[in-house]
């Protein structure tokens, strides 16, 4: 990620949470410790449904009296509603707000250089009043800020950075192994812990009860996860949504997301994934490649 570029990435939506009942409200329902997102410290978690399947991410950002929450933009919306239907009788307020922040992603290198800043996952300070943070999943997906879009430029040009390409981005994620866009064609397909959400740091094991919490902790416990989301590569041809990925006629994956950033589901076991990892393997349409994350251990 180069040090003197900001990728501006207009299709993140942004979900503003307030209230007497915020955060309580927030802990009894999202994968991670709402007690860990504090001025100095944004996270990174997930919704699930009851039965631990994978819903929506987001990173949470302390603002103002409330909480900041940084998601696709395609899933404010069934974010909001998914909080309407918790909301009961809890006190509190959840509105769009994705027409008055935008996010923007610096390099690491960048952000450790700023007056105050420090060196770890999810550090949180203030850049002429708007947050920014070390991204908490990884540090090689650089540090993000939140800000309204005319202060946005004020800070690109004090901080004398130039806007590139968000694709640049986007194609760092992949490289990593995070998917980033089309999330929505996760919902419900997987387990969030399949999802790996406990490597990117999502999941606190030790906070208590939340939604899907149950399923998530006996699959943790019980060493029972036979299955991980992970990048493909295209060899040939081209990929589809939902195609069976065969190696040596044994079914090993299935196609999630095709576009613009292939990730499928893939067994663990039953062939090992050892034998085909990195592997010439067979679509319906095409040929692709299954690689780990370094970060990923399988």
């Amino acid at each position: 990620m180069n040090i003197d570029e900001i990728y501006i990435l207009e299709d993140r939506g942004f979900v503003f949470i307030n209230g007497e009942d915020a955060k309580d409200f927030l802990q009894n329902i999202i994968t991670n410790n709402i007690n860990a997102v504090t001025d100095n410290n944004s996270s990174f978690a997930s919704i699930l449904t009851p039965q631990g399947k994978y819903l929506i991410d987001f990173f949470i950002i302390k603002h103002n009296d409330g909480y900041l929450l940084d998601c696709e933009k395609s899933n404010v919306e069934q974010l909001i509603e998914i909080f309407s239907n918790y909301k009961l009788r809890s006190k509190i307020n959840c509105n769009n707000k994705s027409n008055d922040y935008v996010a923007a992603v610096i390099s690491k290198d960048k952000f450790v250089s700023l007056e105050n800043s420090k060196n770890s996952l999810g550090f949180t300070m203030q850049y002429r009043t708007n947050p920014i943070f070390i991204d908490p999943r990884n540090e090689l997906v650089g540090a993000r800020l939140i800000s309204s879009l005319e202060k946005l430029h004020l800070s690109i040009k004090k901080l004398n950075l130039k806007i590139a390409n968000k694709d640049n981005y986007y194609n760092k994620c992949y490289e990593i192994g995070i998917p980033e866009k089309n999330l929505g064609k996760l919902k419900e397909k997987i387990f969030g812990i399949e999802n790996n959400l406990e490597e990117l740091n999502a999941i606190d094991f030790k906070k208590g009860c939340y939604v899907g919490q149950e399923n998530t902790s006996r699959i943790k416990l019980r060493s029972k996860l036979k299955r991980r989301l992970l990048p493909v590569k295209l060899i040939k041809g081209k990929i589809n949504e939902n195609e069976v990925i065969k190696f040596q006629n044994f079914e090993v994956g299935r196609i999630l997301i095709d576009q613009p950033y292939p990730f499928a589901i893939v067994k663990l076991i039953d062939p090992s994934i050892d034998k085909f990892l990195n592997e010439n393997l067979q679509c319906e349409s095409g040929t692709v490649k299954i690689f780990a994350p370094k970060w990923l251990q399988l």
